[in-house]
């Protein structure tokens, strides 16, 4: 699966929250209300999430929700970008397709 390790891959999925999340964030702004006013401009271009938006859709604590993307992102699902005290999460879509690929001809 190229640089994706499939184990770690399929341990983040295998939490239905989690698997919300990456759902979610296919589509950010359909599944996030816009908040552009504190959004840093190239967080608004790369259509980057705050981990408080995805707290308060998910109804999960900050800790629980920071500790899911983290498994995300070490799974190499997702990307984030630091500004401030805010991180704001993306797909890697990259990975995504990888992963799509592998599952085609794999499994």
């Amino acid at each position: 699966m190229g640089e994706l390790d499939p184990v770690l891959v399929f341990k983040a999925l295998s939490n239905e929250t989690r698997l919300h999340m990456l759902a979610w964030l296919k589509e950010p702004e359909e599944n996030f209300p816009k908040k552009e006013a504190h959004l840093p401009h190239e967080v608004n271009e790369k259509r980057g999430v705050c981990v408080g938006d995805i707290q308060e859709k998910s109804k999960l604590s900050q800790s629980t929700v920071s500790n899911y993307l983290s498994m995300l992102q070490k799974a190499g699902l997702l990307e984030s970008e630091r500004y401030g005290q805010w991180t704001y999460y993306r797909r890697n879509e990259e990975a995504v397709q990888q992963l799509s690929k592998f599952i085609e001809t794999e499994l």
